[in-house]
């Protein structure tokens, strides 16, 4: 089930839809993260001033330049870490357009889907976005402690948080958010694999751009498939209680 959802997901990466969806997320990642630059060496220069004053030295003039190079090289490093997460957030508002080719395509009998309003989607996005920054800057330190064994957590945590949202996000735009949730729960383990399965090319330059894109109609498919098969299973029960 995971591997034919990847493959067909894959399959339609030459879908105008999707190139569309990836350079607006990755424009808008590179606007964000150099806005965010901006912002810390403008604080920076704010708190320093031209001038310092130094205990034993004196007034120095050298202090905001330092802490600015300093503040430039800790936002470029963090960048390198934040690209794919900041990306794989800020596609995820364009989510629904990459369901929607999916199911173009792949399914083309179902009904419209109901449309996600602006306001919820953003507020899942600043969500999901905060969750996946705070959790890969906490394993910094992880990796840090135990470096042997860093990429595998990388795998791990990445793999889980984007299954679980982009699995979420897949569904609830069939099935509400609460019915999105018990399905993500009742499918737990095959959705974090298939994250896991997303995660993995995410150390990859370039390549690790346009896995939010094949992740999200991934999970478009994944969605698809463990709903079919409830739908099934539940119809057997009724035939058996019957």
């Amino acid at each position: 089930m995971i591997f034919t959802s990847f493959f067909k997901a894959l399959a339609q990466m030459t879908d105008p839809r999707f190139r569309r969806v990836l350079v607006m997320g990755v424009g808008l990642t590179i606007a964000l993260l150099v806005a965010a630059t901006a912002g810390v060496l403008g604080l920076i220069g704010w708190l320093t001033g031209e001038t310092s004053t130094l205990p034993l030295i004196g007034e120095v003039t050298w202090v905001n330049d330092v802490l600015g190079w300093g503040g430039l090289a800790l936002m470029l490093v963090l960048s390198v870490f934040l690209m794919v997460p900041v990306a794989s957030a800020i596609i995820s508002l364009f989510l629904e357009d990459v369901a929607q080719a999916v199911e173009d395509r792949h399914y083309p009998g179902l009904p419209p889907a109901p449309s996600v309003p602006w306001s919820e989607a953003l507020r899942d996005t600043v969500g999901f976005l905060g969750i996946l920054i705070a959790a890969n800057i906490a394993a910094l330190l992880l990796y840090v402690l135990l470096p042997f064994a860093a990429i595998v957590i990388f795998w791990g945590l990445n793999g889980y948080l984007l299954g679980r949202e982009y699995f979420q996000l897949a569904a609830m735009r069939r099935i509400g958010r609460a019915n999105a949730k018990a399905l993500a729960k009742r499918n737990r383990g095959k959705i974090w694999l298939a994250g896991v399965l997303m995660a993995m090319p995410l150390s990859i330059p370039l390549v690790n751009l346009v896995i939010p894109i094949l992740g999200a109609a991934t999970f478009t498919h994944l969605f698809h498939s463990v709903q079919t098969g409830r739908g099934q299973n539940a119809h057997k029960d009724q035939y058996h209680q019957g």
